[in-house]
């Protein structure tokens, strides 16, 4: 199995990194490509994979092909690639608001993976939703999936209507997180404490958290009223975010996030 990265971008190079240090592929089975000759100058001083400026030289090797560059970009890749194609070859898509049917038509190929990743696959923590036409097959889906699973973990869903919801939850999911880290820092800092410590109290408490709910079958609810007691401190900071209405507001956003990820896929 020969596998193919177009563009080495954020998703792009973490992709090709997670694979390269899997058992799944050796060096000469993982190629990449990109446009940029700065990028292959860094490119070639890692020994992960082999590194393409052309596509005609990589493309028509591959039996499965990663996209990975902007959106924008997507109509003319498309036109590029055609002439290289063939039809058992499977397209695996980390572009966000590119829908299969617009590859299918872009590329005239019948077999595409759709996918939406999210940013903690730099650090073997990512989520990655996906799904497929109705061509690509139960152990080529697998051969993907295994892939996938190379940064994190990967969900299975019914239809690309799921993958603008998760789109909404984890795809943006991690500027939530950074926004509410954000807040905090802010609040220890102006509460007098350095940057370090400001950084450690709050790294460390949504580190810890995380771990707490992962560990256990409680819902966070369950968390938080445990942390919580009648008139003390916690319960000051949740009835604020209550009366603020904090909890309908990223509802709201997350949403927005989702309302959005279906306008990009249908303009």
């Amino acid at each position: 199995m020969k596998v193919l990265v177009i563009g080495a971008g954020n998703m792009g190079l973490t992709y090709s990194e997670g694979m390269a240090k899997s058992p799944l592929l050796n060096r000469k089975n993982l190629m990449i490509h990109d446009v940029s000759a700065d990028t292959i100058a860094t490119l070639n001083k890692i020994s992960y994979f082999d590194v393409y400026e052309n596509l005609e030289d990589c493309l028509p090797k591959a039996d499965i092909v990663f996209i990975g560059v902007k959106p924008y970009h997507a109509d003319e890749l498309f036109e590029r690639m055609k002439p290289m194609l063939n039809k058992n070859q499977i397209f695996v898509s980390l572009m966000a608001g590119v829908t299969i049917g617009s590859m299918v038509n872009g590329l005239g190929m019948p077999k595409i993976v759709r996918t939406m990743p999210n940013l903690p696959a730099k650090v073997g923590k990512g989520v990655t939703s996906y799904t497929e036409s109705k061509d690509v097959s139960r152990v080529e889906l697998l051969m993907v999936r295994n892939l996938l699973d190379t940064t994190g973990e990967s969900i299975h869903v019914d239809n690309e209507d799921f993958i603008n919801k998760s789109t909404g939850i984890s795809g943006s999911g991690p500027a939530y997180i950074f926004y509410f880290m954000q807040s905090m820092l802010e609040a220890a800092q102006k509460m007098g404490f350095s940057d370090h410590d400001s950084k450690v109290l709050v790294s460390n408490t949504f580190e810890g958290a995380v771990q707490l709910f992962n560990e256990s079958d409680l819902s966070p609810e369950t968390w938080m009223n445990r942390v919580a007691s009648k008139g003390g401190t916690t319960r000051a900071a949740l009835d604020s975010m209550d009366d603020n209405n904090v909890n309908q507001l990223i509802k709201d956003a997350a949403y927005a996030a989702f309302n959005r990820a279906v306008e990009l896929g249908e303009s």
